[in-house]
């Protein structure tokens, strides 16, 4: 057996390296905030990896199915999905048996939106659709009350606040990013204004995060410091997007300080969190 033909890299692991944040953002928090780590902690963000981890070879399945990738992707990609699924069945029969299978609820929003995906893809049409990445990072942001109520025992309302809380500052931080993707073909930094305008949308997220963080912490269940988190992205926006545009900026080089921006993010939150 050519074992190259199924070790493909480019077809195991997903090209999007921005999108790692956004599960591993949430999962940290959630352990974290959860407090306890145990075995079904680890079935959790293992199945989670999976589950993030299979979209990148169906998706080149579509692709091959639909004419716009070889079919010799296809054994691979079909390698790739079967490696994932058997790992994921794994971890959700382990969480089944430690009597954590309710967490598994919140996988079932995931199902119609990657269909949804599937159906852009077959199309030609996924590129650029801001609204579907914010939804599924939502669906990303799950992992954060599914793993914390794994620590704490049992499900309760702080975890939808944490959800919540993720889901919104991967949000701001996606709007953020198509931002400066934007601003980094114009031929010269624009007036104010025409700034103004265009990162209108990106202020607007992350001063509603911030605002709201700061409401949140006003009571004695959230944490006094968590606004800084959350502070990190506003100024960020207001300096970069607005302030500092990314004229003539290369993609990766927004890559990567999105990314920094995103780590820092979920390092301040966990450290506010544990102070708290």
């Amino acid at each position: 057996m050519n074992l190259r033909k199924y070790m493909r890299p480019r077809i195991a692991l997903t090209n999007e390296h921005g999108s790692w944040v956004f599960l591993f953002s949430p999962l940290l928090i959630g352990l974290f905030a959860g407090g306890q780590w145990s075995s079904a902690s680890i079935y959790l963000t293992l199945a989670a990896l999976a589950g993030f981890l299979v979209r990148h070879p169906v998706i080149i399945a579509v692709k091959a199915y639909s004419g716009r990738r070889s079919k010799e992707d296809l054994p691979a990609a079909h390698f790739w999905i079967g490696v994932y699924s058997a790992l994921g069945i794994v971890m959700v029969a382990g969480l089944i048996m430690r009597g954590f299978g309710y967490v598994l609820y919140l996988a079932i929003p995931g199902i119609p939106v990657f269909l949804w995906h599937l159906y852009l893809v077959r199309k030609r049409a996924e590129r650029r659709k801001i609204g579907i990445e914010i939804v599924a990072s939502g669906v990303l942001a799950l992992c954060a009350p599914a793993v914390y109520w794994i620590g704490t025992g049992a499900p309760d309302s702080m975890g939808w606040w944490l959800w919540g809380l993720t889901w919104f500052q991967s949000a701001a931080s996606i709007v953020y990013a198509y931002l400066r993707l934007e601003q980094r073909v114009l031929k010269q930094i624009p007036a104010l204004s025409t700034r103004l305008r265009m990162s209108r949308r990106s202020l607007l997220y992350t001063t509603f995060n911030l605002a709201a963080a700061v409401l949140l912490s006003l009571s004695d269940q959230f944490p006094t410091w968590m606004p800084l988190a959350f502070a990190i992205q506003w100024l960020e926006t207001l300096w970069g997007g607005l302030l500092r545009p990314a004229v003539g900026f290369k993609a990766t080089t927004i890559g990567f300080r999105l990314l920094a921006v995103s780590t820092l993010f979920t390092i301040v939150f966990i450290m506010a969190w544990r102070l708290s």
